[in-house]
């Protein structure tokens, strides 16, 4: 995501009718499905004269002049659809997930939204995803205090919250060797009481708490040696998926597995039996509860 901030690119009148078509696709979705799921209210009223006659009104008329004897609910456009189909529309800046990348967890989203979405960076694709997630909680992991402020000032209403992380990208290889010979990085619990050097553990409370039914790391930064790298991130998205209550799976995805770091660590930590697609640069990987399964290994 932060890529996606200092590198800032122009859409063409096709990207951009491509991205609103997509948007409006789903939005569609939704309002059909509102539509199907909500009966009109009638309420019947006495004239005020003697006579026997009766109307038919409707709490939610869209047209009050109306008089027809049984009127349809009006469904309005969500706020928050709105808004991101309004953002996206008139802005000049892409979220740096292809089209197709992001099909791929709409396509989740679909299925299980309302849902709890936890990600992993904030940035110019944080409404889409929100507004993605209608009805649902979404919330945001960031580094930068400073882009935190600056995106509540252009979009309020997202969730997020500041993280402080203690990695350096150089240290990967290290940390990778940790992660595979500390047996306590092979336990599932919270992570807040791990002692796998690998955990991220100054978290808000209530987002350890949480049933996270998506997942998406899409930060730190990570393509320069002194940047905190998404080590930590991926390997604590795989605990939490583990953790999450027995029966339930958690769907988390791994943005920029063409760079070394998220490559291996995806594949270590979310394991590549729990893989289940890959486009472009974005690994999904569908992760069961381990909670109180002794005997499932931590990768199949």
């Amino acid at each position: 995501m932060r890529l996606m901030r200092n590198n800032v690119a122009q859409l063409s009148i096709t990207q951009k009718l491509v991205f609103t078509l997509l948007f409006l696709f789903f939005l569609i979705l939704i309002i059909r499905s509102n539509f199907s799921n909500s009966p009109p209210q009638i309420q019947t009223h006495l004239s005020n004269n003697n006579s026997n006659q009766k109307t038919t009104t409707n709490e939610n008329d869209c047209s009050p002049n109306d008089i027809s004897p049984v009127q349809q609910t009006c469904t309005k456009t969500p706020s928050f659809l709105a808004k991101a189909l309004v953002h996206y529309v008139t802005t000049n800046v892409t979220p740096q997930q292809t089209l197709k990348e992001i099909s791929v967890s709409m396509r989740i989203l679909e299925k299980k939204s309302p849902c709890n979405f936890l990600v992993f960076g904030l940035g110019h694709d944080s409404l889409m995803w929100a507004a993605l997630n209608h009805g649902g909680r979404t919330v945001f992991l960031e580094e930068d205090k400073s882009w935190i402020e600056q995106i509540r000032r252009r979009i309020p209403g997202l969730e997020s919250y500041h993280v402080a992380y203690d990695t350096k990208l150089h240290q990967a290889d290290e940390l990778m060797k940790i992660g595979a010979e500390d047996e306590a990085c092979k336990v599932v619990g919270d992570p807040r009481f791990s002692t796998c050097r690998l955990a991220l553990k100054n978290l808000p409370s209530d987002v350890y708490d949480t049933q996270w039914d998506l997942i998406m790391v899409d930060a730190p930064t990570g393509w320069v040696t002194d940047a905190p790298g998404r080590m930590t991130a991926i390997y604590t998205a795989g605990i939490m998926a583990r953790n999450r209550e027995s029966g339930g799976e958690s769907e988390v995805f791994v943005h920029d597995v063409d760079r070394p770091v998220e490559d291996k660590f995806s594949k270590a930590f979310l394991c590549e039996g729990y893989l289940t697609q890959q486009e472009g640069r974005l690994r999904h990987f569908t992760i069961p509860s381990h909670r109180g399964l002794l005997e499932r290994p931590f990768c199949p």
